[in-house]
């Protein structure tokens, strides 16, 4: 059995009046990620390891932010392409574990329904994704709640 680990990584501006979807869950938040697609940092960093752990490249490389195709997709759509295309390479995902880095909203109401939107596009059991959240202390571009940032590891193998 080949065994590999992946590494993502993900910011995002946040703008006022902008939806905030993280986890493929929209938060009830004054201010919101913009980005090309729906901005949801967390599924971008999920989807960098995932492509990182197979050497697949990274999320700009199949899906550019200068490509119309994507613009306002939802980005569980390109977790699902990335789970896709590692299982084109004869690996299974085995786990994630996830960071977000932001001052507001409080993250722990919405982790049920993030782990559950997560579990269904990759097909791992929601006891095999973490999702944990904590702020900069106030300081930086986060601090201000000028940007949310992301990291996530996940785990892939090969029988």
């Amino acid at each position: 059995m080949k065994i590999k680990v992946g590494f993502g990584f993900d910011v995002h501006q946040m703008r006022e009046g902008h939806p905030f979807v993280v986890g493929g869950v929209t938060l009830d938040h004054h201010a919101g990620a913009f980005g090309h697609s729906d901005a949801d940092v967390l599924v971008h960093a999920i989807c960098d390891a995932i492509l990182g752990a197979a050497n697949l490249e990274d999320i700009g490389y199949h899906f550019p932010n200068t490509d119309p195709k994507w613009k306002g997709i939802s980005s569980l759509l390109l977790l699902k392409e990335c789970v896709r295309l590692i299982g084109e390479k004869g690996y299974e995902l085995g786990n994630i574990d996830a960071m977000l880095v932001l001052e507001a909203p409080k993250i722990k109401p919405y982790i049920p329904a993030m782990k559950a939107h997560l579990s269904e596009v990759t097909g791992l059991d929601a006891d095999d994704i973490s999702i944990k959240a904590t702020t900069n202390e106030t300081m930086g571009f986060i601090g201000r709640e000028e940007g949310v940032v992301a990291y996530a590891v996940c785990l892939i193998s090969k029988p």
